[in-house]
C-alpha cells in the first residue's frame, strides 16, 4: 500500500443515543504530496476519549462538533514520513489532532515534535503526559486545591483522567476514595494507585451509604466525572466548604433525551460547596510545569500508568465505544 493512502474512520450520521457501528464507516483516501510548509504524518496511536462522544451531536458539547462524511478529530502520535517544513525532518516523532485516520496530511504548524523520554512509550503522550493527564493537574490543583489530611473523592477512578486524579492527591497527603465499576479495578486502585477506599458503585448498594463508609471524616474535595447517582452522593457526603471539580458526566452523555438531576443540590447553598466547571485547554499557562511534574513523576514511578490497547483503526469505533461499557482500564488508545 503506498505510504500517502489512508484509513479514515469518518461519522455518516449523528446518533441520537448511544452510538452504533452504523454511524460511522472506513474509507480509503489517497493524500498528496506535503507542500511547503506540510508534513505527512503516519499515526501510530489515536487517542478515544469520552469527550469526543459530545462532539458528535449538532450542537457540540466542549466545542464544535464533528462534520459528517469527514475524518473525526482528535489526539494522535506518530511519525513523520515526509516533509515540506525544514524544522521537521523525517523520523521525527509529532503529537498532532489528527486521530481516526493512519495518515494525514497537515500543516507543519498544527503538530508538535515530540522527545520522547521512552520512545517504546509514545502512547503516553495521549495519556498520561497528554490531554487526560492535563485535565487531572489543572483540575484538582488549580479548583480541587487539596490540603494535607483533606479526603479526596474520584468517580471513575481508575480511567485516564480518574488514575492521575487518585496518585496526584496522594501524593498531596490526602486520603483519597476512589468509585470504579468492577472489583478488579477497585483493586488495581488499591495496589498500584494507592488509595485508601475503593467503591464499586454496580454492587455497593446505596451509594451514599457506601461513600460514607469509606470517607467517614466526609469529602472535602470531589472530582467529578460521571454525575448523576455519582454527584448526588457526593453532596450527600461532602464537608461544609467543599469543592467539586466538575470534570465531565459520562453517565449522561448517550443520554437521548435528559434525565432528573440530583433532588439534593440545595445542600450546596446550606455547606457552602464550591463548583467549578472547567475546560483543560483555557489553561494552557499550566503545561509547562504539569510536563516537568508528570515527566519526573513517571520516570520515578510515583505516578504508575496503564492503558488499554486496540490494535487497528478498524476497532476505533468498538474501543471508543468500550469507553461508555467501562471495558478499558486506565487510558484508552488504537494502535495504527
Amino acid at each position: 500500500m503506498s505510504s500517502r493512502i489512508a484509513r479514515q474512520i469518518q461519522m455518516v450520521s449523528r446518533p441520537a443515543g448511544m452510538p452504533g457501528h452504523e454511524h460511522f464507516r472506513i474509507v480509503e483516501v489517497e493524500l498528496p504530496a506535503p507542500g511547503a510548509g506540510q508534513v505527512l504524518v503516519e499515526n501510530r496511536y489515536m487517542s478515544v476519549d469520552p469527550y469526543m462522544r459530545g462532539r458528535m451531536r449538532a450542537e457540540g458539547v466542549y466545542a464544535a462538533p464533528y462534520p459528517l462524511n469527514a475524518p473525526l478529530y482528535g489526539g494522535a502520535v506518530g511519525e513523520v514520513l515526509e516533509s515540506g517544513d525544514e524544522n521537521l525532518q523525517p523520523g521525527d516523532i509529532v503529537l498532532n489532532h489528527g486521530a481516526w485516520q493512519d495518515r494525514l496530511l497537515t500543516e507543519a504548524s498544527r503538530v508538535q515534535r515530540l522527545e520522547p523520554f521512552d520512545p517504546e512509550r509514545i502512547s503516553l503522550y495521549l495519556g498520561a503526559l497528554g490531554m487526560p493527564g492535563m485535565t487531572a493537574y489543572v483540575g484538582l490543583n488549580r479548583f480541587g486545591e487539596p490540603k494535607e489530611g483533606e479526603t479526596v473523592f474520584v468517580s471513575a477512578a481508575s480511567g485516564a483522567v480518574g488514575a492521575n486524579v487518585c496518585q496526584i492527591a496522594k501524593m498531596k497527603g490526602c486520603r483519597v476514595v476512589g468509585s470504579v465499576g468492577s472489583d478488579a479495578k477497585a483493586e488495581y486502585l488499591k495496589e498500584e494507585c494507592g488509595v485508601d477506599g475503593a467503591i464499586n458503585y454496580r454492587t455497593c448498594g446505596d451509594l451514599t451509604e457506601a461513600l460514607r463508609a469509606a470517607a467517614p471524616d466526609g469529602v472535602d474535595v470531589y472530582f467529578e466525572n460521571v454525575g448523576g447517582e455519582h454527584l448526588q452522593a457526593a453532596l450527600n457526603a461532602m464537608n461544609p466548604f467543599g469543592r467539586i471539580v466538575a470534570c465531565g458526566m459520562i453517565s449522561t452523555y448517550n443520554n437521548a433525551e435528559p434525565q432528573p438531576g440530583p433532588n439534593n443540590l440545595m445542600l450546596i447553598v446550606g455547606k457552602k460547596i464550591r463548583i467549578n466547571g472547567f475546560i483543560v485547554f483555557d489553561h494552557n499557562d499550566m503545561r509547562e510545569a504539569f510536563h516537568k511534574d508528570m515527566s519526573a513523576w513517571i520516570e520515578s514511578g510515583r505516578i504508575r500508568t496503564r492503558e488499554t490497547v486496540v490494535e487497528g483503526p478498524e476497532n476505533a469505533v468498538d474501543a471508543f465505544l468500550a469507553l461508555f461499557s467501562g471495558e478499558n482500564f486506565g487510558k484508552m488508545v488504537v494502535k495504527l
